[in-house]
């Protein structure tokens, strides 16, 4: 989260005001969070982890989406915009307008210090009921660390870290695997 919020709103006068707003807000429990603008790194990792997807899935039912894509995890409660979505299979999407994704398969975000403590606790909470999410994958962008929440056939979320560029992130649920080197592709990482 990035700035202060708003008076409390409705879920409808959330998505009034974000349709027209310039600056996209997220929305949790009654409050609209503007989202702040990135880091160079922040958005080099987006765009490296959408360069290694899109090959991989082409030819496959899935497709990835980058940072625009509203994705409603709870309704009345929470909307937000991941910073990259793989959808499997038919979009699926709250109303007519098509701006709201109902289905995602793996949300990926980037931890930065104004949102590290919220990806990792209210948005990893939220995340883990959505009944479509098969991976939640945390990119670090101060160091070399990913953390991928994976959930089986039997609905059971397991924990991986990664932490050498030689590793290899395994996303079976949509039948892919990249290196860690390819995602941190030429992101300058402070202290190295």
């Amino acid at each position: 989260m990035a700035s202060n919020p708003v008076t409390k709103v409705t879920e409808e006068q959330y998505l009034a005001l974000d349709r027209e707003a310039e600056v996209r807000s997220e929305f949790l429990d009654g409050e609209m969070w503007a989202m702040s603008g990135g880091s160079t790194r922040h958005s080099a990792l987006a765009t490296n982890i959408v360069i290694e997807l899109g090959p991989l899935l082409r030819g496959t039912d899935c497709r990835v989406f980058m940072s625009d894509l509203r994705v409603r995890v709870s309704p009345g409660r929470m909307y937000v915009y991941p910073d990259v979505t793989v959808v499997c299979g038919k979009l699926l999407f709250a109303d007519d307008r098509q701006d709201i994704l109902l289905n995602p398969a793996v949300i990926f975000e980037g931890l930065s210090p104004s949102t590290e403590n919220y990806d990792r606790g209210v948005k990893l909470q939220q995340y883990l009921s959505m009944e479509t999410l098969k991976d939640y994958i945390l990119i670090d962008q101060n160091k070399v660390r990913v953390e991928q929440y994976a959930r089986d056939n039997a609905d059971t979320w397991t924990f991986r870290a990664y932490q050498h560029l030689d590793d290899e992130l395994k996303i079976d649920s949509v039948g892919v695997s990249c290196q860690l080197s390819g995602i941190y592709d030429r992101v300058e990482l402070p202290g190295v």
